[in-house]
């Protein structure tokens, strides 16, 4: 289910409850110029213990992203090899595989914004095929478009 910050902003957590897990949270969706524009941007942070990078994230129109989520519930028997998605300047790169015992492996890449890229972060998210997937898509699809001018 998507949260709301204190403003009012929705926010999408993902994370890994692994022995060392990373919080990912996407915040913020606006858009720079306007109401019609269709420059979407918002911000990426991945924080836990050990770690906290956070970027901003530029995309036309979300990029996709909540549609290529949906392609991976839809293929919950599995696929073969990894299905990649980036937004629009690379500032963030997620790569899919139909992992072990049918889950699905989302690495999530982290980059500095152009023109230094001077860092890079990746962090591993590991979700059930079919409806945890669909929820995502849809968490992902309902932040994508309450984006206000």
């Amino acid at each position: 289910m998507i949260d709301y910050d204190d403003s009012g902003s929705p926010v999408v957590r993902v994370g890994d409850p692994g022995p060392r897990p990373v919080e990912l949270l996407l915040s913020g969706p606006a858009r720079s110029f306007g109401a019609d524009d269709p420059l979407l941007d918002f911000l990426v942070t991945a924080s836990g213990r050990g770690v906290s990078v956070e970027t901003s994230v530029r995309t036309i129109e979300g990029d996709g992203l909540d549609l290529w989520l949906s392609s991976l519930a839809e293929d919950f028997r599995g696929w073969t090899g990894a299905r990649t998605w980036r937004s629009l300047e690379h500032d963030l790169t997620l790569s899919a595989v139909h992992g072990p015992g049918g889950r699905v492996h989302l690495t999530w890449g982290i980059h500095d914004r152009p023109p230094s890229e001077g860092w890079h972060f990746e962090t591993t998210t590991v979700h059930a095929p079919g409806e945890e997937m669909r929820n995502l898509a849809a968490e992902i699809h309902t932040f994508l478009t309450s984006a206000a001018a």
